[in-house]
């Protein structure tokens, strides 16, 4: 017997589902009564389902199937199915598709899911269909969470059995899937009284149960599901951790479950208040994350303060000009590519241009009674140590370098490109394996000198994205943001005052020719940048003052180069 959910027919859950209401959820209850417990060697007999959302049966679907083998003693004893019962049954390949239409998007659950679960893509994979890819609820963990005290066991029949459960499980698909239902609302109930009321909760609540620090789930109960920032601070108030979320109470409730990292047992033990913000955007929630780790510089945000360790590459300003890694840039009439991540990286850019441009690498202001220095003795630098070199001389080798920081990278990555291509040819694959790791470095630095400076360009940019969100840019920052339901006003970023971490409007990083970017501002410059590029094709322009576009070509990619591991080099 079968009766059709009018829901849409879909394997795919929502994301955000894992936020909705209890009371709002569609639950798809399954079973299987299979020939044995293996896939490799069984198959399904029958099908139970039942879907339910808010305590009302949506539907039923009940058939035999036909397994193509015979089914063993032992299963007909258990089960009650025959092969003269299935013999005229439809195979899985022939139901499967009504299974996969009456699931739809619904949240599957079973008792044992794991099993079930198994038969079910398996099926799917042999059918030559995707993959299942529901939010799965397994009772079993539940009970043993929610019920272990009342029970001796968490088999579906002992549970049966002490709640009275409407139905009554007997080893057929429809029955156990009836009753896998009943037990269902039981957990629900026991669960709502801890303060679980969404399903992504549900979900991590077995997991939570022997979480070392599981007394503080209590900071977590007036987390909205909503975008916005955490701050994890010390009793005494200090920051420990800023964090960003599309759903607040959900990705905070997962590191006492999910998140397996090192540093989150001793941060969880240090935290004692939770404070959050709300924000109208998961972008709005990106960029104040960014400028509260800058403001603040947590102790366990440590991918967020690199850019402390930023630098620089200089090509100075003097009479025969040579490149330097510095830590900060000034207004000199040098020439900066920057900021850079490390420092390890600017040498290699470093690198990377002098061996192709032959600039002074020695730091004499003039000629020596020495002679030239040993980078022009083996001629791979002109210097001003040898007495024969002028200003004049030395100025076409200056202005390459200066290209080469700025409008022009193929002579390097063309130059880099060939070198590593005849060191590997010639086997000499650690020279190559250099030469790589220099062009790579180079690249990369331009790369993102040129998403900055595309940035910096754009004087004022008003964007609307899909769903009516909108933005206002200044030179590359979110300053406004305008959420659909707003009625003419806006959200001022540089307000934001979570727990007074914001005290001033961010640093103007001003136009490219103005001179190089602070560090401080390189994250959320990039944020923007790379948001754009991905969003590029959901958001419509609706002012723009200034260049949009980048004032330069791309920077070229090398060829492809077989260079092997170090593992290979080191056999």
């Amino acid at each position: 017997m079968t009766r059709r959910s009018p829901r849409p027919a879909s394997m795919q859950a929502s994301f955000d589902d894992l936020g909705t209401p209890l009371s709002d959820v569609t639950f798809c209850v399954i079973d299987f009564e299979t020939t044995g417990s293996n896939t490799a060697d069984s198959s399904i007999t029958e099908i139970g389902a039942v879907k339910l959302r808010g305590g009302e049966c949506l539907g039923t679907l009940q058939t035999l199937v036909n397994p193509g083998r015979a089914i063993p003693p032992t299963i007909t004893v258990l089960t009650g199915i025959t092969e003269a019962m299935v013999v005229r049954a439809p195979r899985i390949e022939t139901v499967l598709g009504t299974l996969v239409d009456f699931i739809g998007d619904a949240v599957i659950v079973a008792h044992n899911a794991r099993f079930d679960m198994a038969f079910l893509q398996d099926a799917l994979r042999r059918d030559g269909r995707p993959p299942a890819t529901n939010t799965v609820v397994d009772t079993v963990p539940l009970a043993r969470r929610l019920l272990r005290d009342e029970v001796p066991n968490c088999k579906l029949g002992t549970l049966a059995r002490h709640f009275r459960f409407q139905h009554t499980p007997t080893h057929r698909a429809l029955d156990d899937a009836l009753a896998t239902g009943d037990l269902l609302h039981v957990l629900l109930d026991r669960a709502r009284a801890l303060g679980v009321t969404g399903l992504d909760d549900l979900r991590t609540l077995p997991k939570m149960a022997n979480h070392a620090q599981a007394a503080k789930l209590r900071l977590t109960d007036r987390l909205p599901r909503e975008p916005g920032v955490y701050l994890f601070r010390e009793p005494s108030g200090k920051v420990l951790y800023v964090g960003k979320a599309t759903n607040l109470r959900s990705r905070v409730r997962s590191y006492f479950s999910t998140d397996d990292r090192r540093k989150i047992g001793p941060l969880l033990r240090e935290m004692g208040r939770i404070d959050f913000k709300r924000t109208s955007s998961p972008l709005e929630a990106a960029v104040l994350e960014i400028r509260l780790i800058h403001h603040l510089e947590p102790h366990y945000n440590r991918e967020g303060t690199r850019w402390r360790k930023s630098v620089y590459v200089k090509l100075t300003a003097e009479r025969f000009p040579r490149l330097t890694v510095v830590k900060q840039a000034r207004d000199d009439g040098a020439t900066y590519l920057g900021p850079i991540g490390s420092r390890a990286n600017a040498a290699l850019v470093v690198e990377a241009i002098e061996t192709v441009v032959p600039l002074r690498r020695c730091t004499a202001t003039k000629p020596t009674s020495r002679g030239p220095c040993i980078p022009a003795q083996l001629g791979v630098a002109l210097c001003l140590c040898d007495r024969a070199m002028t200003p004049e001389d030395y100025a076409p080798t200056a202005a390459l370098a200066r290209r080469c920081l700025t409008t022009d990278p193929g002579v390097v990555i063309d130059a880099l490109t060939d070198r590593m291509r005849d060191l590997a040819a010639e086997e000499r694959f650690e020279e190559a394996a250099a030469t790589r790791d220099r062009l790579t470095a180079y690249t990369d630095a331009l790369q993102r000198q040129r998403l900055l400076d595309r940035q910096r360009s754009t004087t004022l940019l008003e964007i609307e994205d899909a769903v009516g969100n909108r933005f206002e840019f200044r030179r590359g920052q979110l300053v406004r943001h305008w959420a659909p339901a707003a009625d003419g006003d806006a959200t001022r970023l540089d307000g934001m005052d979570p727990g007074r971490a914001i005290e001033a409007p961010p640093a103007d990083p001003g136009p490219p020719e103005a001179g190089p970017l602070d560090a401080e501002l390189t994250d959320e410059l990039l944020l923007m940048a790379r948001w754009l590029d991905r969003n590029a094709g959901r958001i419509r322009v609706n002012h723009v003052e200034g260049e949009l576009s980048s004032p330069v070509r791309p920077v070229p990619v090398p060829g492809r180069v077989a260079v092997p591991s170090a593992r290979r080099l080191a056999s």
